[in-house]
């Protein structure tokens, strides 16, 4: 157990080091990107600057929600705070739609009213230095999502990998303005990052809905507690299995049908062995485990 508390604390730590990371990202690409911006005159290049300074008000908002979810649990909150972190999510998406939106609006009037951009080559190299700077987050976000888990890590490094994807989109539209002369590729590309900003903001939602509506764990999980429940020679069959997950917590609950002879301190043992088997494997679940004498009917629905 000492081992596993010391992995969870390491695992605080990097989710803590990835929001600063991701604040501080978009902070950068604010400031290049609005002093380069002007010259060119890029919608597509607005509309990144429009995602960074969202980003940087989504980031914020991450780093406190993860913060607060990463509190213990106290005499208001007896389950933890772990649905901070779906909850940040969520307002995360309003922000990525909000400038998918905004970017819809304007694309709308360069298309109709089309304007030729200056300064290319500021523009892709503002962009150039904003692909590496967003590269090198996502790719610590994945090495702490791999570790930790963590939906509000998970959705911060969805939007930026849209970002990653949106920069080389805007250095494509630049250069397809200045050298072909194709006014209208900037306004369609803003369309283009319109879009997949959308459907980035559909995938975080439904990952978010699904904690806070405490869906189950998958089935692959599931099968996985039951057949470590299943392993312990005196446990007989299980019933009324239950998960969910708030943040990194996880919420385990089961009924053991032992033998109706076994006295209570037997029954209580080999319970203890099971959750230790369990925790073993879910190191941040909470285990919540019921012994029934096999062959009682009890009227608990169990959904398989």
């Amino acid at each position: 157990m000492a081992e596993a508390r010391t992995e969870l604390e390491a695992q605080a730590r990097l989710m803590r080091l990835a929001t600063y990371s991701s604040v501080s990202v978009a902070a950068a690409s604010i400031d290049v990107k609005l002093a380069a911006w002007a010259p060119p005159d890029s919608v597509a290049m607005l509309s990144t600057l429009v995602d960074s300074l969202l980003d940087a008000l989504a980031s914020l908002f991450n780093l406190y929600a993860v913060n607060r979810a990463l509190q213990p649990p106290d005499r208001e909150h007896r389950f933890g705070h772990g649905k901070a972190e779906p909850l940040a999510a969520l307002a995360q998406t309003a922000f990525i739609s909000g400038s998918a939106i905004f970017l819809v609006i304007e694309a709308g009037h360069r298309i109709y009213q089309p304007r030729s951009v200056d300064n290319v080559e500021l523009g892709v190299g503002v962009m150039i230095f904003s692909i590496v700077a967003t590269f090198m987050l996502t790719r610590f976000q994945a090495y702490v999502i791999r570790r930790t888990g963590s939906l509000a890590i998970q959705a911060d490094s969805l939007h930026y990998v849209g970002d990653l994807l949106a920069n080389g989109v805007v250095v494509a539209a630049l250069v397809l303005v200045s050298w072909f002369g194709w006014l209208l590729a900037d306004p369609l590309f803003a369309l283009g990052i319109a879009a997949y900003i959308l459907y980035i903001a559909w995938q975080i939602a439904r990952r978010a809905l699904d904690m806070l509506m405490d869906r189950e764990l998958s089935d692959e999980e599931r099968d996985r507690i039951r057949q470590m429940a299943l392993a312990h020679p005196e446990v007989l069959d299980l019933h009324d299995l239950r998960t969910r997950a708030a943040g990194r917590q996880l919420f385990i609950q089961l009924h053991l049908e032992l033998d109706g002879t076994m006295n209570l301190y037997r029954a209580h043992r080999v319970a203890d062995a099971v959750e230790a088997e369990i925790r073993g494997a879910y190191p941040e679940a909470e285990v919540m485990i019921h012994q029934d004498p096999h062959g009682i009917k009890e009227d608990h629905a169990d959904y398989a």
